[in-house]
């Protein structure tokens, strides 16, 4: 699967596009690379149990795709990044420790084209690349002790709402951690210039950076209270002009638009903004004044849209021709099987599945929606057999261990399915109710004794891991 500029989002299995760049060398900071590493792990846990993640395969494998295609151009690369989706109208994205890139789906809606978001990317990939967080924490530990555990609540907060966020670290230690999330102007020039090379080099428009900006200051002054990304980012007027001057030094031709850009933004308005009857008459407008950059995108979005108000043959005709065009197309694919889902036409779905999946064995999007299809059509046998290789490849994925915790309810496996329960508790960080689960399998467990050994060296592991999470 790949993203063409201009093009669309594609099933190819020679494509490697979610291979790690290679690692780089830095220098060593307050906090080691294992000790960030670890912290990374301990948020991303928490904001899964108390932010809006969204688990949607079509958007990760989108945001990742092009957050990949930037850290292949960064220097100073020290860990695999992770980028996720927030369902929020706001316009803001974050990083933090451990290469966690987060992006709100605000940014992805109000974003004018692909180059604009990329340059919001490129932008917080420098901050991780340059360890902004960590040498702030290092500059402040010369004056007071490093207190790891005390800002993790305040910085959960800030970035996944700006003024939850502020609040709360208002209501503490607020200069000494306000400093934790609030980048100085020195680090984000630094990041801007960073980001702009690198936009620049993974085949984007440079002046995105200062078109994102521009929108920005359009909309601020529309709104009294500050943006979510000029409170988490200071943004003096000169950063517009920095930005352009900046880009002006790299010679870009024409780059042309993208149509994954425009079908994910589609889907965000469909999926997670309004109510079905509005988008209906949305996408149908835009439709019928030729208002939109990419007639697929509109017809997507419609198809969607007709999907979620159960006008399931209208969904279906218009899914039908969008993928008679472009049969690879993972997001015509993925309404395809939610159509045939709903309309119980599992044997087709499972068919067209199967041939994508058996040239593209570990994409998220194929993978999952042909495991869903098969757990429909009570295949739980064939949906376990899946659901565990693909784990095995992404071993944090939400949404798998959901479907292989149904898989195996169906199957009437209890043992496996407490099992499995337990590893979704563990990824929010609610060790206690995994150990619960993994107590409830070792009841089922019976007299299969090295079962029984795994679930205890399981608890085992649990245990420690909350331990290490209470001694940040």
């Amino acid at each position: 699967m790949s993203i063409l500029l201009g093009g669309g989002f594609y099933a190819d299995a020679n494509n490697k596009k979610n291979e790690l760049p290679e690692i780089g060398v830095v220098a060593s900071s307050a906090i080691s690379l294992d000790k960030e590493m670890l912290i990374g792990d301990a948020l991303m846990r928490q904001l899964r149990s108390q932010a809006p993640v969204i688990n949607d395969p079509l958007l990760d494998e989108y945001i990742q795709d092009l957050g990949n295609r930037l850290v292949a151009q960064a220097d100073d690369v020290k860990f695999p990044f992770t980028f996720f989706l927030l369902n929020s109208p706001d316009i803001n994205a974050f990083a933090f420790f451990g290469g966690h890139v987060g992006v709100h789906s605000g940014l992805i809606f109000n974003a004018k084209n692909e180059s604009e978001l990329a340059s919001v990317l490129a932008h917080e990939v420098s901050h991780v690349t340059q360890r902004h967080i960590a040498r702030s924490i290092e500059e402040r530990q010369k004056s007071a002790p490093l207190q790891i555990a005390s800002m993790l609540g305040g910085i959960l907060l800030a970035m996944a709402n700006p003024e939850a966020g502020m609040a709360a670290i208002s209501a503490g230690s607020a200069a000494s951690q306000q400093a934790s999330i609030n980048y100085t102007r020195q680090n984000e020039k630094e990041a801007d210039r960073i980001g702009i090379r690198i936009l620049a080099q993974a085949g984007f428009d440079p002046n995105g950076a200062s078109g994102f900006f521009s929108t920005l200051t359009e909309k601020s002054r529309l709104k009294s209270a500050p943006m979510a990304f000029l409170m988490t980012h200071p943004m003096p007027e000169s950063r517009v002009a920095d930005a352009r001057s900046r880009a002006a030094t790299y010679n870009v031709g024409t780059i042309p638009e993208s149509l994954s850009f425009h079908l994910a933004k589609s889907r965000i308005l469909a999926r997670y903004y309004a109510k079905p009857d509005y988008n209906i008459e949305y996408f149908s407008a835009a439709l019928a004044k030729d208002s939109y950059v990419f007639k697929q995108a509109a017809e997507y979005g419609l198809a969607l849209s007709y999907l979620a108000n159960k006008q399931y043959s209208q969904a279906q005709s218009l899914i039908a021709n969008l993928l008679e065009s472009d049969p690879d197309n993972l997001f015509y694919l993925d309404v395809f099987t939610d159509i045939a889902i709903e309309t119980k036409q599992f044997e087709s779905a499972i068919n067209r599945l199967s041939s994508q999946t058996a040239h593209n064995p570990r994409n998220q999007v194929l993978v999952l929606n042909l495991a869903n299809v098969l757990i429909k059509d009570k295949q739980y046998a064939k949906a376990v057999s899946l659901l565990k290789d693909f784990l095995l490849l992404k071993p944090n994925n939400m949404l798998a261990y959901d479907l292989l915790s149904d898989a195996y309810l169906g199957g009437q496996q209890p043992l496996e399915m407490h099992q499995v329960k337990a590893e979704v508790f563990a990824l929010v960080a609610a060790y206690p109710r995994a150990i619960d689960e993994l107590q409830s399998a070792y009841n089922y467990a019976g007299e299969k004794q090295l079962e029984k050994q795994r679930i205890r060296a399981r608890i085992e592991q649990f245990r420690d891991a909350q331990e290490k999470l209470r001694t940040l």
